[in-house]
């Protein structure tokens, strides 16, 4: 795939620009809109997903931001899963509730909790299918038919668990991607990626989603739902592709999707060597006399468990946590102790990495909030890579002894 290294593209002639400007046919503008790179990079990962249309954007914070913004205004809510991502905490609760949108956080071992929490004004649903770090894996299906009886769309952000979860096919509306983790795999490169299922039906809904069905007066009074039915059910891409993106501007390098693309070629052999090295680690450390528990979907039982086995298609990620008998002093000797591992703030490479959340990714929480997300002060969060099993754990067993 070539890189479209350009910030804009010839036009045919004057027809040709009026019709794109006017959404009577698709094409290349400007890069902050659409580019070819990344064209492709949308493309792939809509037939991945089974989706119906996909947006990349900058990353995966403005991935969540803009399936929030798409939908609500001020005066608005949606309600989120309270096991989330630490930055997508902090975006829900506190950025957006500055522009005038609230967000309703349930405990999502209760499904009904969704429904019980909305009100006319709720325009989504909001959950990590492998929340990070608290590794529960979320009810997809069940919370999807509740919105979906209510007209409430169910937002699913599948970082964690690319290949091995399809959300859409459990009932969500949208999923999203923080590319930056696993579609890519090499650390290299930031991204985010939104791909509309295309089975919501938002005019069945119209009240409750005035972004979609009332003119748009900052793209001469379009109405997205109408505009949309030439090209497809993809009403909800394109509002945010030329509303969104173009406002925001927060696109996607050219660049950096060419790289995602090298990344994605890999994807499912890497996911098998991520959650065979992943299970035999949870293993070694349920064993070891300095953990006290081990946070990983493999070894939860009971309802946790069965959402486990449903949904991650008999594997269990490449995530795992663990708690550290010393508490917080222990998680800090044990980050500085490691060789092989890199200690980074980020998840889905190919390399091993490690991190202490309740002094990094959760810090910025209350002490309160950071446990709600599942972070205790000896909390270990790993992102296991491909490298040989032993190497993994030679290199954690000998931090431990440090711990």
């Amino acid at each position: 795939m070539p890189i479209y290294q350009t910030t804009s593209y010839q036009f045919q002639d004057t027809q040709h620009a009026e019709n794109l400007f006017a959404l009577r046919e698709l094409g290349n503008i400007y890069t902050r809109i659409m580019n070819p790179t990344c064209d492709v990079l949308e493309k792939r990962l809509t037939e991945l997903e089974g989706g119906a249309a996909a947006l990349a954007c900058a990353s995966g914070q403005a991935a969540s931001t803009f399936c929030v913004l798409n939908l609500c205004q001020a005066g608005d809510n949606f309600v989120s899963s309270t096991d989330l991502y630490g930055g997508t905490w902090n975006l829900f609760a506190n950025t957006l509730s500055a522009l005038g949108v609230e967000c309703r956080f349930v405990d999502p071992a209760d499904p009904e909790a969704f429904a019980r929490a909305s009100d006319e004004r709720t325009r989504l649903w909001y959950a990590e299918t492998l929340p990070n770090p608290k590794l529960q894996v979320f009810p997809i299906r069940e919370v999807a038919e509740l919105g979906r009886q209510l007209g409430v769309p169910l937002i699913v952000d599948n970082t964690a668990a690319p290949v091995i979860c399809r959300p859409l096919e459990h009932g969500a509306s949208i999923v999203m991607y923080s590319t930056t983790k696993y579609i890519g795999g090499h650390g290299t490169s930031i991204g985010g990626l939104v791909v509309d299922g295309g089975t919501f039906d938002w005019q069945a809904h119209a009240a409750r989603f005035p972004t979609l069905n009332q003119p748009d007066p900052s793209y001469h009074g379009a109405v997205w739902v109408e505009a949309a039915k030439p090209l497809g059910p993809i009403a909800f891409i394109l509002r945010m592709r030329v509303t969104l993106l173009r406002d925001v501007g927060a696109a996607m390098s050219p660049f950096n999707a060419f790289l995602l693309l090298q990344g994605l070629e890999t994807l499912p052999l890497r996911m098998r060597a991520h959650c065979d090295n992943a299970l035999q680690v949870a293993n070694f450390l349920a064993s070891h006399p300095k953990v006290v528990k081990v946070i990983y979907p493999g070894h939860m039982v009971d309802e946790m468990r069965r959402r486990a086995d449903a949904y991650l298609s008999g594997t269990y990620g490449a995530l795992l946590g663990f708690e550290l008998r010393d508490g917080r002093e222990a998680g800090r000797r044990f980050i500085d102790a490691l060789k092989l591992v890199y200690h980074v703030a980020n998840i889905g490479d190919a390399r091993t990495l490690a991190i202490h959340p309740a002094t990094t990714t959760h810090s910025q929480l209350s002490s309160e909030d950071r446990l709600a997300t599942g972070v205790s002060e000896g909390y270990v969060r790993l992102s296991i890579g491909i490298e040989h099993v032993d190497d993994i754990l030679n290199d954690l067993t000998q931090a431990l002894e440090q711990a």
